[in-house]
């Protein structure tokens, strides 16, 4: 997400950051191209105007004439003023009463089903609540049976419901079986429509009158853009919206949703959808967000990423081993893969890590991850003897392996070359100054420029990076 204005924004800030002093000509520019680049990235021509505007005037006055550095400043001042237009700080749900309810409102196809199992397992698994889930959407074919298999995916409970009910109904029955079943939380699926119309608003308002919840969520498609902001006004003007969860943020290069809801309907946006998968739900940090627009990463989300995702005990298990000078084997190798995996990938990971916005996109595609792939169908294909010593692997050992990983002899010479460039840097950490030493290495195994990433409190380190013509290198590092 907003990789295309990011792009823009970092290029266009540039000329003013070696500026000795800012005046009203020289930052004149600059602004111009802040607003071409806000307007491409699809923000609303209102939050356009007011943004630009506050920007002037707190470049041109006293805060950055007195400053030692009048660009950084100028830098800073965009910074906190794209902090103010989605919020400043991240709200979350506020969950009173016994059960709690949540209603989920928005137009058909926004991602509303899928965001109300991955709300409840956020629930679940971060907020410890005993979750209920379900769907009053009588109208689409299958609406309650998707709902029913993401509830048995997430681990939450599911009530049950048929397309021949009244929603008003449907959402009392399930709000009289969750305070007997002493549920925390009851999330409220509603029907959506291809546009607002006067019925869908009638029978929201009708469920929001029977449920009274504690939040109503305005769930809206951050591809949309200013269509986006547009919906969302109509809604807020029916329903008192809460919050808003912004869904396909990961499909959106340029960010203009996230930037134009706050402004227009003056409800904070509580959480992000960053992928199809139902752990891909993040809350919505605007200083963070920021932070990336302007390509500075947002290593807080990687830290919280790594201590959520991580198996503390494997990384403990291999810092030990390393310390102990054992070798750095292939299931150890085939454990650091799998971590990545579980923190999004290449791109996941780079896409928070500062200045490295330029190859998050790059190893966003199929290409990276298919190579992670390879390596772990290789490493799959082994025997448990062999991935313990891999110097056993012969000829004839190597065509078996590749052969049951459906890849070629050459590939599995690429992951056990890579391998035992991971092997050395290991056994130079147990030494005087070894991690020096070991990133010192690692750039043999990058291209110019990637370094790996630092890692979090017990978790892991940065990607092993793309290694050799055609390769592609190993996983975190854990840290001492």
């Amino acid at each position: 997400m907003f990789e295309n204005l990011s792009e823009r924004l970092s290029q266009t800030l540039k000329s003013v950051t070696g500026q000795a002093k800012l005046t009203e000509d020289n930052i004149k520019d600059t602004l111009r191209e802040v607003r071409r680049a806000l307007l491409e990235a699809d923000v609303a021509l209102p939050v356009v105007k007011d943004f630009i505007e506050r920007v002037r005037e707190r470049a041109v006055g006293q805060e950055v004439s007195r400053s030692l550095s009048p660009g950084q400043q100028f830098v800073k001042i965009v910074q906190q003023e794209l902090e103010a237009i989605m919020g400043e700080t991240n709200e979350g749900l506020a969950l009173k009463g016994s059960p709690s309810v949540v209603l989920m409102a928005g137009l058909q196809g926004a991602g509303k089903t899928t965001s109300v199992a991955k709300l409840a397992r956020y629930l679940r698994e971060r907020e410890k609540k005993k979750v209920l889930v379900v769907s009053t959407d009588v109208y689409r074919p299958a609406a309650i049976d998707q709902l029913e298999t993401l509830a048995r995916e997430v681990e939450v409970d599911f009530f049950p419901s048929t397309s021949d009910q009244r929603p008003v109904d449907i959402a009392e029955a399930a709000l009289k079986h969750a305070k007997i079943q002493f549920h925390d939380v009851v999330l409220v699926d509603t029907a959506g429509r291809l546009h607002v119309d006067s019925d869908m608003m009638d029978e929201i308002q009708a469920l929001h009158q029977a449920t009274q919840p504690q939040e109503t969520l305005f769930v809206v498609d951050a591809m949309t853009g200013q269509d986006a902001a547009n919906t969302a006004k109509a809604f807020h003007e029916a329903l008192p919206l809460t919050g808003v969860i912004l869904t396909k943020a990961d499909g959106d290069a340029r960010g203009g949703a996230a930037l134009s809801v706050r402004h227009i309907t003056g409800k904070p946006i509580k959480f992000m959808g960053v992928g199809e998968k139902v752990d891909a739900l993040e809350p919505f940090h605007p200083d963070r967000v920021a932070s990336r627009i302007l390509g500075m990463g947002d290593m807080l989300s990687l830290i919280e990423e790594a201590e959520r995702t991580v198996d503390k005990s494997k990384a403990d298990k291999l810092a030990k081993k390393v310390k102990k000078g054992e070798g750095f084997d292939l299931e150890d190798f085939r454990d650091q893969l799998q971590q990545l995996k579980k923190m999004g990938g290449m791109g996941g990971m780079m896409s928070k890590l500062p200045g490295m916005g330029q190859f998050a996109e790059m190893a966003q595609g199929p290409g990276p991850e298919k190579e992670l792939g390879k390596l772990e169908a290789l490493i799959n294909s082994m025997t448990p003897k062999e991935r313990r010593k891999p110097e056993i692997i012969n000829g004839s050992r190597k065509r078996r392996i590749a052969t049951g990983a459906g890849l070629q002899v050459p590939d599995l010479n690429r992951l056990l070359k890579q391998h035992k460039q991971m092997q050395k840097m290991m056994k130079k950490v147990g030494k005087k100054g070894g991690m020096q030493k070991m990133m010192r290495g690692m750039g043999g195994m990058l291209p110019p420029g990637m370094g790996g990433g630092p890692g979090g409190p017990g978790g892991p380190g940065g990607p092993g990076g793309m290694g050799g013509p055609g390769g592609f290198g190993g996983g975190g590092f854990p840290r001492r």
